[in-house]
């Protein structure tokens, strides 16, 4: 029998509506299994139990009263140290802002509040979410639970490890390069990053502004969409957020079953494999659409080969301009010792003292890139490349409904094992950049493991069309039964 704190948040939500299981219960199930767990896991940087158990209490109120909120009321959401929640931490997994404690609450999490969630905690990340493995955090190292030697994937390490360690039924995490996706990956659980604009980014503590979008993660495709329906949406507080509507997810990837897609499968992607057992998982996914009767066509993407260097380029350098407010002066770490005489001393060694190795690599990086007599030869140029990459994908997508990749080159790689080589641990985001890049929606989904460790297919789809790469998703979790398999912790 599948114990409680490994149920889906669909079948929880379920359990709540038929009132055999009360918010408290479950908020309290989730409580206890994180109290296990934590000590090997480290997903989170905090979490506050009076506070959720007195939503849940809400929760059970509502519900008694006849005024549940939705299939989200009641269940608790674990939330990336990245989001504005208020009166909690908001530390970004970062010394800078160690003492830092939000005012109001990211737009997302007013959402989830209007939706009777229970925000469950502040999980671990790589620092200012940059990093692909979770070591860049300031305050500790997540573990991967099918394998506690190994890394969870990043940035979202925290929220993918919690959902694989039944510390919580889902969660929130933020996608700039692939930090959704690649985590889920290597923790065995599914994670979405919607289209850029879907999502408010308001709240959202910025890393590079034009490739940061929030999304759900969850242990199966319908969870995922659950949470996406409560977070999506226009918001006038995010400029950036797009005017569209939202469709009722659940009932769109119901309608879609059954439909025979042309799948793409990027030729790039496949050449010069460096992980054949990793890769093989992948290909049993690809052969499984082809039983289905889908038609399977090879797509290029011509200019894959110049996304990590575009990527590094223009996030580096939008993070250079959007860290330059963590200055030591206002609410930032500031340092105790400087020179009284220089007032730009004070900046120099509250930065020095308050940021990470990464991210001040990335941050010199960016204003490079930017300085004068540079930036045409690097942004500019990244610029114009970026174009050529969306339009590799507007034009795949004239003959695909959507397309199939893997997520990551490998499954979860030892603690330490990348460190000393940031170009190795950059080039784990490889097969996940270009959505960011592109702006197009993409998705996680376990389709197998290698050496005991899971391993995710990608599914990419076209903008604002999230409810198609769901049903492509669901399709292939309906027929096997990778949501209920979890690690021995």
């Amino acid at each position: 029998m599948q114990e409680l704190y490994y149920k889906t948040a669909s079948e929880l939500s379920e359990l709540l509506d038929k009132k055999e299981l009360s918010a408290v219960e479950l908020t309290k199930t989730v409580i206890e299994r994180t109290k296990a767990v934590e000590d090997r896991v480290a997903a989170f940087n905090s979490y506050d139990e009076a506070d959720a158990l007195k939503q849940a209490e809400a929760s059970d109120l509502r519900r008694a009263g006849g005024k549940t909120l939705g299939p989200l009321d009641g269940i608790p959401v674990g939330i990336k140290d990245v989001l504005a929640v208020k009166d909690q931490p908001l530390t970004c997994s970062s010394k800078m802002l160690e003492n830092f404690v939000s005012p109001y609450d990211a737009t997302c999490i007013q959402k989830l509040r209007s939706n009777g969630a229970v925000l469950w905690g502040r999980l671990n990340m790589d620092e200012y979410a940059m990093g692909s493995s979770t070591e860049n955090s300031a305050f500790k190292k997540t573990s991967n639970p099918w394998n506690l030697d190994c890394v969870p994937g990043g940035s979202s390490g925290g929220s993918a490890a919690a959902l694989a360690a039944g510390e919580a039924p889902l969660t929130l995490g933020s996608d700039t390069g692939g930090s959704i996706r690649q985590p889920a990956s290597y923790c065995g659980v599914v994670g979405l990053k919607p289209t850029y604009g879907r999502v408010s980014r308001f709240g959202l503590a910025a890393f590079a502004s034009s490739l940061d979008q929030v999304g759900p993660m969850a242990r199966s495709v319908k969870d995922a969409a659950m949470l996406l329906q409560g977070i999506a949406g226009h918001d006038e507080r995010d400029s950036t957020s797009y005017r569209a509507d939202v469709p009722d997810y659940l009932a769109a990837m119901e309608s879609l079953k059954g439909k025979k897609w042309t799948l793409g499968l990027p030729k790039e992607y496949f050449e010069n494999v460096s992980d054949e057992s990793a890769m093989k998982p992948v290909q049993d996914a690809i052969e499984f659409y082809r039983s289905l009767g889908c038609e399977i066509k090879e797509v290029s993407l011509p200019h894959t080969e110049y996304a990590v260097a575009t990527y590094y380029i223009i996030a580096t350098a939008e993070a250079s301009s959007n860290l330059a407010r963590y200055d030591g002066i206002r609410y930032t770490h500031r340092a105790e010792a400087f020179d009284a005489k220089d007032s730009v001393d004070i900046y120099c060694q509250s930065r020095a003292e308050g940021f990470g190795e990464e991210v001040k690599r990335r941050v010199i990086l960016g204003t490079y890139v930017l300085s004068s007599g540079y930036y045409d030869a690097y942004y500019l140029k990244a610029q114009k490349v970026r174009t050529l990459i969306r339009r590799d994908f507007e034009n795949a997508f004239k003959e695909v409904d959507a397309i199939l990749a893997p997520t990551s080159p490998s499954t979860a790689f030892k603690k330490g094992e990348k460190t000393a080589d940031p170009l190795s641990m950059y080039l784990s985001d490889i097969y996940t950049i270009s959505a960011n890049l592109a702006g197009i929606a993409g998705l996680s989904l376990p389709c197998g493991y290698s050496d005991g460790l899971p391993v995710g297919l990608q599914v990419l789809g076209k903008p604002f069309k999230e409810e198609e790469i769901l049903a492509v998703a669901q399709a292939f979790e309906s027929a096997h039964d990778f949501k209920n398999q979890h690690p021995n912790l």
